[in-house]
Formats: C-alpha cells, structure tokens, sequence
C-alpha cells in the first residue's frame, strides 16, 4: 500500500482564493515526475525547480514514479506558489515528513538551493485558510508581514525548504510576525494639501471633492496646479479604517506590487495611467484577470491626464465601476469581479478659443 501524502494550498481566482489540494503518491515504474490538475506552464515547470531543490536541501528523489495531483481538476493553477506545498507533500510521500499537514496552508516559490521566495497573494491565502479548515500558514518569510494580518491563523514564515521540513519533524522553528505598527506610523501621503499655493476656487473645488468621494474634472491652461492638485488630494481624504487597509492590501497583495515587508497600506492609493493605457490594463485582463488600475485605485484617486487623448474605448470601460463601485469581467472560465470605488479626476486643456477640446474619435 502507497502512502499518500496530502497538503493543501491555494489558487488566486481573480483577487480570491480558492482551496486546492495537492496530493504525492510515489509507487513502482520507471523513474519520473508527473503532475496533473489543470497547470499552467509555471506550475509544469516546478518539477525541475523541486527536483533540483530537493537534492541541495539533502534529499535525493527516489527511481520510481513520483504522481503529483492537484485539486479540483477543474481550476486552473497558474503562479509560483505551488513549488513548496509540491514539494512538502513529496517529502511527505518519501516518509521524510510525518502525516497530518492537511491543516496547515502552504505556499511558496522554490530557488535552486532550496532558498524560498515571495509571491503575491499571500495575504488573501491566509485570509481564506480559517475557511479551508487550516489553524496554519506557512509562507516565505518576506511575506510574513502581510500574512500576519489574518486573524485566528497562525502564520510563520520559511527562509528555506531545510527550515520547513526541521519545524515539521520537530527539530526547529520558523519565524513569527513582528508586532503590529501602530496606524499613525503607517499614514504617510507622498504629497500634501498645504503645499498648494493660490488658485482658491480649485482648492475649494479639491475639499469639496474630497468631503464627499465626488469626481472631479480640471480644465484649465499647462501650469495652472491641476496635476499637482490631484496628486494632493488624497492627503486631505480621510484616513483608512482598518477595513478598508486590509482590503486595500488585499488587491496590491494579489497585483504583486505590495511594497516589500508591508504589513498593511496605510495612505489612499493614487494610480495614474498613461494616456495610451489599454482597456485591460485599466479593468483587468489575461486569461486569468488580474486587478487594473481601476481596482488598485479601490479607496483612493486614479487621475486621468489629459482626458481627451485617452480613447474612447478605454473610457466607456469606467462606466460600469462609476455606477456599481465594482468591475466584472467574463473569461471562459468563469466571471471575477474586483471591487472599484473611487474618486475620479481627470484634468484636460482648453483648446484655443477656450472651449473644451472635443474628444477625439
């Protein structure tokens, strides 16, 4: 009889999480590794990056079959984070690992020496592991941080695949969470209200906006502040609510652009595409959507310069998130929608005779 070993993970649909379980049998046969479960090519790739990480951690794969499943068959599993829980569950298969890892949630990304690596998403992962039946995390260390904010879950942090399999044979132990920084530490706006100077009715017009999230539309000559207001007006937006910090964290956590040992954003997100920027990046595209600018303006100012030269395709894709505060986009896969609340400012010139510029077709 074979011994299954059994870890549970997670797959990031859109900016949720969803359970997957990955299971290793190792059994007679020619030697090879092979998985199964919908994988991207990333996740194909693994097997070569465990392999070679497995033999400079000390551990050698045996010559015969080695079966990897990941479930449910039916969602896709695209990303670098499956390389360790992969990886555990052949140690565990191997007998190097005791059994009972089911309650504990794994991610990562594997170096060649073992070495563990950061990936996005963590913090929605240990946000849904209470949900998936699991007391525990176990993330890359330069994770931790944002992991941390999960409440009820015990989340540690790895250096290494050596420190992984020396905390669950008993042997050693992973890295616990920092304390928690306090809010005011975390509050610190790029540009500030007060450093505006004259033009008193765009400054009136910025708090009135800015009192109530109304949108705000700037026409006026080069050089007359309107960037400049726009890049002050979240100072003067009221600070984040733990609430909407953690979801704010959330969408740049999946997005892959948290800033490195963040625990939370502490400051309103201000995003500002390029005039050229596409439908998708503004939305969210790929096979498997990822959060656009719209979403990862959630709580703060996206600022469209130069409004007019944006084409008219990229701004009807505003009309739904304006009206509902959320986006959804519809893949063959299924439908994923982000969350899309903010304040809009857009700033344009006059054309010569004063008018506003008419778009262009």
């Amino acid at each position: 009889m074979h011994l299954v070993s059994t870890v549970t993970t997670a797959a990031i649909c859109g900016i949720e999480a969803r359970k997957v379980v990955v299971e290793a049998d190792i059994s007679g046969g020619l030697p090879s590794f092979v998985m199964v479960g919908f994988l991207a090519s990333e996740v194909k790739e693994a097997q070569d990056r465990i392999r070679t990480a497995l033999l400079n951690s000390g551990f050698r794969l045996p010559a015969s079959r080695v079966t990897v499943s990941l479930s449910p068959a039916d969602v896709r599993k695209s990303g670098s984070w499956f390389d360790l829980p992969i990886a555990v569950a052949v140690l565990g298969a191997m007998g190097i690992i005791p059994p009972g890892m089911e309650d504990m949630m794994i991610a990562g990304e594997l170096g060649l020496s073992g070495a563990i690596r950061p990936v996005p998403g963590i913090m929605e992962m240990a946000f849904r592991a209470k949900e998936f039946g699991c007391g525990t995390c176990i993330v890359p260390a330069e994770n931790l941080a944002e992991g941390a904010n999960a409440p009820d879950v015990d989340v540690k942090g790895a250096w290494s695949l050596r420190q992984v399999i020396a905390f669950m044979t008993g042997e050693g132990r992973l890295e616990e969470p920092a304390e928690y920084l306090p809010k005011e530490e975390m509050r610190e706006p790029a540009m500030d209200f007060a450093e505006l100077k004259g033009q008193p009715l765009l400054r009136r017009a910025a708090e009135i906006t800015a009192a109530g999230f109304h949108h705000m539309l700037m026409i006026g000559p080069p050089g007359c502040g309107k960037s400049l207001t726009a890049k002050c007006l979240p100072s003067i937006l009221p600070a984040l609510t733990k609430e909407e910090a953690i979801e704010i964290t959330r969408i740049h956590s999946v997005a892959g652009i948290l800033p490195e040992n963040s625990r939370l954003i502490g400051e309103r997100p201000f995003r500002a595409p390029h005039h050229t920027a596409t439908g998708a990046s503004l939305a969210g595209g790929g096979g498997y959507p990822r959060p656009g600018e719209i979403s990862l303006a959630h709580g703060g100012v996206l600022f469209l310069d130069e409004l007019p030269e944006f084409r008219p395709q990229v701004l009807e894709t505003l009309r739904q998130p304006l009206e509902e505060g959320k986006i959804t986009i519809t893949r063959v896969h299924g439908d994923y929608t982000f969350p899309a609340h903010f304040i809009l400012a857009a700033a344009m010139n006059p054309c010569r005779r004063g008018v506003p510029a008419q778009r262009r077709m």
